[in-house]
């Protein structure tokens, strides 16, 4: 059996609320990995927000749409510098992890392991 990706431990322990996990809002957490190309991705839950990133140490990608909000009522948020930051508002959490599928681009995922910006490849 293989042994798990860094990815995949964030995930079980965030979602599994595990001692020294980052906590999040379980609607959302739950929502998002339901979603096969989040779930791919590092996930990152801090002060109300869930982040993803496309790779799993700081510094961080921070180039992706995020989700704030809890099982009521969530909202979708560009990566900062966008010029419509607002994606989309008064969501499910199902609605918005598919949005932010949505928004992700083409070349995203999955995670690598290490600090951003990704290594570069070696022309051989």
């Amino acid at each position: 059996m293989a042994e798990e990706t860094v990815v995949e431990k964030t995930w079980r322990g965030v979602l599994e609320r595990r001692p020294g996990a980052r906590r999040g809002e379980p609607a959302v957490l739950e929502a998002a990995y339901a979603e096969p190309r989040l779930r791919a991705l590092f996930p990152f839950p801090s002060h109300g927000a869930l982040s993803f990133h496309r790779n799993t140490q700081d510094p961080w990608s921070n180039d992706l749409p995020f989700i704030v909000g809890d099982v009521k009522s969530c909202i979708v948020y560009a990566p900062l510098g966008m010029p419509q930051r607002v994606l989309g508002e008064s969501l499910t959490p199902q609605e918005a992890a598919a949005l932010v599928v949505a928004h992700l681009p083409p070349d995203c995922g999955p995670a690598f392991d290490g600090p951003w910006p990704p290594p570069r490849k070696s022309i051989d």
